[in-house]
Protein backbone atom coordinates (compact mmCIF):
# COMPACT_ATOMS: atom_id res chain seq x y z
CA UNK A 1 0.00 0.00 0.00
CA UNK A 2 1.14 3.61 -0.82
CA UNK A 3 0.73 7.18 0.22
CA UNK A 4 -0.97 9.91 -2.24
CA UNK A 5 3.04 10.22 -3.24
CA UNK A 6 3.30 6.84 -3.87
CA UNK A 7 5.66 6.03 -0.84
CA UNK A 8 5.41 2.62 0.53
CA UNK A 9 3.18 2.71 3.81
CA UNK A 10 3.44 0.17 6.51
CA UNK A 11 0.51 -2.05 6.81
CA UNK A 12 0.17 -4.41 9.92
CA UNK A 13 -2.56 -7.16 10.26
CA UNK A 14 -3.78 -7.24 13.60
CA UNK A 15 -4.82 -10.58 14.45
CA UNK A 16 -6.45 -9.98 18.23
CA UNK A 17 -8.98 -7.49 16.86
CA UNK A 18 -12.66 -8.84 16.13
CA UNK A 19 -15.41 -7.20 14.54
CA UNK A 20 -19.38 -6.97 15.27
CA UNK A 21 -22.01 -5.36 12.96
CA UNK A 22 -25.20 -3.21 14.49
CA UNK A 23 -27.81 -3.01 12.12
CA UNK A 24 -32.07 -2.20 12.08
CA UNK A 25 -34.12 0.65 11.91
CA UNK A 26 -33.23 1.59 15.41
CA UNK A 27 -29.49 0.83 14.95
CA UNK A 28 -28.21 4.56 15.81
CA UNK A 29 -30.48 6.03 18.45
CA UNK A 30 -30.05 2.23 20.36
CA UNK A 31 -26.26 3.06 20.58
CA UNK A 32 -26.38 6.60 21.18
CA UNK A 33 -27.81 5.96 24.06
CA UNK A 34 -25.59 3.43 25.59
CA UNK A 35 -22.29 4.13 24.70
CA UNK A 36 -19.83 7.10 25.04
CA UNK A 37 -19.05 8.18 21.82
CA UNK A 38 -21.11 10.47 19.61
CA UNK A 39 -22.29 8.73 16.19
CA UNK A 40 -24.51 11.26 15.19
CA UNK A 41 -21.56 13.04 13.93
CA UNK A 42 -19.61 10.86 12.69
CA UNK A 43 -18.46 10.86 9.47
CA UNK A 44 -18.66 8.79 6.44
CA UNK A 45 -15.23 7.56 6.69
CA UNK A 46 -14.20 7.83 10.42
CA UNK A 47 -13.24 5.35 13.33
CA UNK A 48 -13.94 7.18 16.93
CA UNK A 49 -12.79 5.52 19.86
CA UNK A 50 -16.01 4.50 22.32
CA UNK A 51 -16.69 2.55 25.14
CA UNK A 52 -19.73 0.80 27.16
CA UNK A 53 -19.24 2.10 30.97
CA UNK A 54 -20.60 0.20 34.27
CA UNK A 55 -23.02 2.27 36.24
CA UNK A 56 -19.87 3.70 38.04
CA UNK A 57 -18.55 5.36 35.09
CA UNK A 58 -15.37 2.90 34.87
CA UNK A 59 -14.91 1.40 31.06
CA UNK A 60 -16.37 -2.39 31.12
CA UNK A 61 -15.91 -2.63 27.28
CA UNK A 62 -13.82 -0.35 24.82
CA UNK A 63 -13.84 -0.37 20.95
CA UNK A 64 -13.57 1.60 17.40
CA UNK A 65 -16.95 2.68 16.11
CA UNK A 66 -17.73 3.45 12.45
CA UNK A 67 -20.27 3.70 9.93
CA UNK A 68 -21.49 0.55 8.01
CA UNK A 69 -23.90 1.01 5.25
CA UNK A 70 -27.00 2.03 7.12
CA UNK A 71 -25.44 0.05 10.40
CA UNK A 72 -22.02 0.29 12.50
CA UNK A 73 -19.27 -1.48 12.55
CA UNK A 74 -17.71 -1.98 15.69
CA UNK A 75 -13.87 -3.50 16.49
CA UNK A 76 -12.95 -4.56 19.77
CA UNK A 77 -9.78 -6.91 21.09
CA UNK A 78 -10.80 -10.47 20.22
CA UNK A 79 -11.29 -11.50 24.16
CA UNK A 80 -13.96 -8.99 24.38
CA UNK A 81 -15.92 -10.02 21.59
CA UNK A 82 -18.08 -12.07 23.09
CA UNK A 83 -18.88 -10.38 26.42
CA UNK A 84 -19.94 -7.29 24.37
CA UNK A 85 -21.76 -8.86 22.17
CA UNK A 86 -23.86 -10.75 25.35
CA UNK A 87 -24.22 -6.89 26.76
CA UNK A 88 -25.48 -5.15 23.62
CA UNK A 89 -27.83 -8.17 23.54
CA UNK A 90 -28.88 -7.26 26.99
CA UNK A 91 -29.60 -3.81 26.51
CA UNK A 92 -31.26 -4.64 23.20
CA UNK A 93 -35.20 -5.59 24.55
CA UNK A 94 -37.51 -4.80 21.76
CA UNK A 95 -35.27 -2.63 19.92
CA UNK A 96 -35.20 -2.77 16.00
CA UNK A 97 -31.98 -3.42 16.09
CA UNK A 98 -29.76 -6.38 14.69
CA UNK A 99 -26.34 -8.33 16.21
CA UNK A 100 -23.74 -10.21 15.09
CA UNK A 101 -20.44 -11.04 14.64
CA UNK A 102 -18.72 -10.42 11.45
CA UNK A 103 -17.40 -12.75 8.51
CA UNK A 104 -13.73 -10.41 8.64
CA UNK A 105 -11.40 -11.11 10.99
CA UNK A 106 -8.82 -9.22 12.60
CA UNK A 107 -8.00 -6.00 11.28
CA UNK A 108 -5.10 -4.37 8.98
CA UNK A 109 -3.58 -0.76 10.00
CA UNK A 110 -1.93 1.45 7.65
CA UNK A 111 -0.33 5.52 8.11
CA UNK A 112 1.57 8.20 6.92
CA UNK A 113 2.97 10.57 9.56
CA UNK A 114 3.78 13.09 6.57
CA UNK A 115 1.29 16.09 4.88
CA UNK A 116 0.91 14.56 1.57
CA UNK A 117 -0.40 11.18 3.29
CA UNK A 118 -3.17 12.85 4.60
CA UNK A 119 -4.68 13.13 1.28
CA UNK A 120 -5.41 9.51 0.77
CA UNK A 121 -4.14 5.87 1.10
CA UNK A 122 -4.54 4.34 -2.75
CA UNK A 123 -3.54 0.82 -3.86
CA UNK A 124 -0.52 -0.22 -5.87
CA UNK A 125 -2.48 1.60 -8.63
CA UNK A 126 -3.34 4.40 -7.54
CA UNK A 127 -6.75 4.20 -6.85
CA UNK A 128 -8.13 5.35 -3.59
CA UNK A 129 -8.61 2.97 -1.02
CA UNK A 130 -12.03 3.40 -0.15
CA UNK A 131 -12.79 0.77 2.31
CA UNK A 132 -10.70 1.92 4.77
CA UNK A 133 -11.48 4.34 7.77
CA UNK A 134 -9.77 7.11 9.61
CA UNK A 135 -8.73 6.24 12.57
CA UNK A 136 -9.86 9.99 14.75
CA UNK A 137 -7.68 9.06 17.36
CA UNK A 138 -4.30 9.10 15.15
CA UNK A 139 -5.76 11.96 13.55
CA UNK A 140 -5.56 14.16 16.18
CA UNK A 141 -1.82 13.41 16.58
CA UNK A 142 -0.92 14.40 12.93
CA UNK A 143 -1.07 10.90 11.78
CA UNK A 144 -3.38 9.14 8.96
CA UNK A 145 -3.65 5.71 9.85
CA UNK A 146 -6.66 4.02 7.94
CA UNK A 147 -8.23 0.73 9.60
CA UNK A 148 -9.49 -2.45 7.50
CA UNK A 149 -11.26 -5.56 8.42
CA UNK A 150 -9.31 -8.53 7.16
CA UNK A 151 -5.70 -9.08 6.08
CA UNK A 152 -4.22 -6.85 3.78
CA UNK A 153 -0.03 -6.79 4.98
CA UNK A 154 2.20 -8.40 6.81
CA UNK A 155 4.06 -5.56 8.31
CA UNK A 156 5.62 -6.70 12.25
CA UNK A 157 3.41 -5.36 15.03
CA UNK A 158 5.91 -3.81 16.88
CA UNK A 159 5.96 -0.82 14.37
CA UNK A 160 2.23 -0.34 15.38
CA UNK A 161 3.38 -0.88 19.25
CA UNK A 162 5.96 1.80 18.42
CA UNK A 163 3.80 4.52 16.91
CA UNK A 164 0.97 3.93 19.51
CA UNK A 165 3.25 4.33 21.94
CA UNK A 166 4.62 7.86 20.56
CA UNK A 167 1.64 9.69 19.77
CA UNK A 168 0.42 8.55 23.30
CA UNK A 169 -2.71 5.96 22.27
CA UNK A 170 -3.52 3.17 24.63
CA UNK A 171 -5.25 0.06 24.24
CA UNK A 172 -6.99 -2.20 27.08
CA UNK A 173 -5.27 -5.31 28.44
CA UNK A 174 -1.36 -3.81 27.80
CA UNK A 175 -2.39 -0.51 28.74
CA UNK A 176 -5.31 -0.35 31.39
CA UNK A 177 -7.60 -3.16 32.71
CA UNK A 178 -10.95 -2.98 31.98
CA UNK A 179 -13.39 -2.02 34.75
CA UNK A 180 -10.47 -0.05 36.16
CA UNK A 181 -9.81 2.82 33.90
CA UNK A 182 -12.41 5.59 33.36
CA UNK A 183 -12.42 7.11 29.97
CA UNK A 184 -10.81 10.55 31.70
CA UNK A 185 -7.43 8.40 32.54
CA UNK A 186 -7.47 7.17 29.06
CA UNK A 187 -7.94 10.67 27.19
CA UNK A 188 -11.07 10.05 25.84
CA UNK A 189 -12.21 13.00 26.59
CA UNK A 190 -9.69 14.80 24.23
CA UNK A 191 -9.82 12.11 21.50
CA UNK A 192 -13.38 12.24 20.58
CA UNK A 193 -14.56 8.61 22.16
CA UNK A 194 -16.24 10.61 24.89
CA UNK A 195 -19.00 13.04 24.11
CA UNK A 196 -20.64 15.98 27.20
CA UNK A 197 -23.05 17.26 24.77
CA UNK A 198 -25.60 13.74 23.98
CA UNK A 199 -27.77 12.62 26.16
CA UNK A 200 -27.77 10.28 29.01
CA UNK A 201 -25.61 6.52 28.45
CA UNK A 202 -24.55 4.15 30.95
CA UNK A 203 -22.22 5.96 33.01
CA UNK A 204 -22.78 9.29 31.54
CA UNK A 205 -23.66 11.05 35.24
CA UNK A 206 -20.36 9.97 36.71
CA UNK A 207 -18.21 10.73 33.73
CA UNK A 208 -19.87 14.62 33.59
CA UNK A 209 -19.40 15.12 37.06
CA UNK A 210 -15.60 14.36 36.42
CA UNK A 211 -15.60 16.72 33.33
CA UNK A 212 -17.08 19.69 35.42
CA UNK A 213 -15.55 19.55 38.85
CA UNK A 214 -12.18 18.82 37.16
CA UNK A 215 -11.54 15.65 39.26
CA UNK A 216 -9.46 14.18 36.34
CA UNK A 217 -6.25 12.95 38.16
CA UNK A 218 -4.80 9.79 36.57
CA UNK A 219 -4.16 10.53 32.86
CA UNK A 220 -1.80 8.96 30.32
CA UNK A 221 2.09 9.77 29.02
CA UNK A 222 4.77 8.57 27.43
CA UNK A 223 7.47 7.19 29.23
CA UNK A 224 11.48 7.14 27.94
CA UNK A 225 14.62 6.10 29.35
CA UNK A 226 17.75 5.76 27.94
CA UNK A 227 18.44 2.58 28.45
CA UNK A 228 15.28 -0.43 28.33
CA UNK A 229 12.80 0.20 30.11
CA UNK A 230 11.80 -2.62 32.29
CA UNK A 231 8.37 -5.09 31.60
CA UNK A 232 5.27 -4.12 31.64
CA UNK A 233 3.32 -3.38 35.34
CA UNK A 234 6.60 -1.64 36.53
CA UNK A 235 5.53 0.58 39.61
CA UNK A 236 6.77 4.45 38.52
CA UNK A 237 7.83 6.11 41.76
CA UNK A 238 9.00 9.30 43.20
CA UNK A 239 10.54 9.55 46.19
CA UNK A 240 9.46 6.11 47.36
CA UNK A 241 5.91 6.80 46.50
CA UNK A 242 3.84 5.44 43.41
CA UNK A 243 2.36 7.29 41.09
CA UNK A 244 1.40 4.94 38.17
CA UNK A 245 2.90 1.52 36.30
CA UNK A 246 3.90 0.82 32.71
CA UNK A 247 1.81 -0.33 30.27
CA UNK A 248 3.10 -0.56 26.59
CA UNK A 249 7.18 -0.82 26.31
CA UNK A 250 9.35 -1.10 23.11
CA UNK A 251 12.47 -0.23 23.84
CA UNK A 252 13.56 2.88 25.81
CA UNK A 253 9.79 3.80 25.41
CA UNK A 254 6.59 3.27 26.63
CA UNK A 255 3.20 4.15 28.16
CA UNK A 256 1.89 4.72 31.36
CA UNK A 257 -0.87 6.15 33.13
CA UNK A 258 0.02 8.17 35.98
CA UNK A 259 -1.20 10.55 38.63
CA UNK A 260 -0.29 13.77 37.14
CA UNK A 261 -0.63 15.80 40.20
CA UNK A 262 1.96 13.61 41.71
CA UNK A 263 4.45 13.29 38.82
CA UNK A 264 4.10 16.90 38.11
CA UNK A 265 5.03 18.23 41.96
CA UNK A 266 7.96 15.75 41.90
CA UNK A 267 9.06 17.02 38.80
CA UNK A 268 8.89 20.42 39.98
CA UNK A 269 11.01 19.57 43.02
CA UNK A 270 13.74 17.88 41.35
CA UNK A 271 12.44 14.60 42.78
CA UNK A 272 13.72 11.33 40.46
CA UNK A 273 11.48 9.56 38.61
CA UNK A 274 11.71 5.54 38.26
CA UNK A 275 10.21 2.53 36.64
CA UNK A 276 11.56 -0.06 38.78
CA UNK A 277 15.61 0.88 39.31
CA UNK A 278 15.44 2.75 35.70
CA UNK A 279 15.16 6.36 35.76
CA UNK A 280 12.26 7.46 33.52
CA UNK A 281 11.22 10.91 31.63
CA UNK A 282 7.21 11.51 31.72
CA UNK A 283 5.79 13.46 28.91
CA UNK A 284 1.84 14.05 28.37
CA UNK A 285 0.91 13.77 24.97
CA UNK A 286 1.04 17.22 22.69
CA UNK A 287 -1.96 16.54 21.44
CA UNK A 288 -3.85 16.82 24.41
CA UNK A 289 -3.06 20.05 25.39
CA UNK A 290 -2.80 19.37 28.93
CA UNK A 291 0.05 20.21 31.54
CA UNK A 292 1.74 18.58 34.73
CA UNK A 293 0.39 20.51 37.48
CA UNK A 294 2.27 21.46 40.00
CA UNK A 295 0.18 22.23 42.88
CA UNK A 296 -3.31 20.97 43.59
CA UNK A 297 -4.51 21.98 40.62
CA UNK A 298 -5.76 20.21 37.88
CA UNK A 299 -3.70 20.24 34.62
CA UNK A 300 -4.78 21.79 31.91
CA UNK A 301 -4.20 23.52 28.45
Amino acid sequence: MTNATGSAMPAVFLNDRSLLLVSGAEAQSFLQNLITTDITSLGADEARPGALLTPQGKILFDFMIWQDGDGYMIETDAGQRDGLLKRLTMYKLRAAVTLATSTEEGVTVSWSEDAEGSQGVRDSQGVRDSQGVRDSRFAKAGVTLIRRPGKHGDGNEALYDALRISHGIVTSGSDFALQDAFPHDVLMDFNGGLSFRKGCYVGQEVVSRMQHRGTARRRVVTVSAATALPETGTEITAGGKPVGALGSVEGGSGLAIVRIDRAGAAMAAGTPLLAGETPVSLVLPAWSGLVFPTSGDEASA
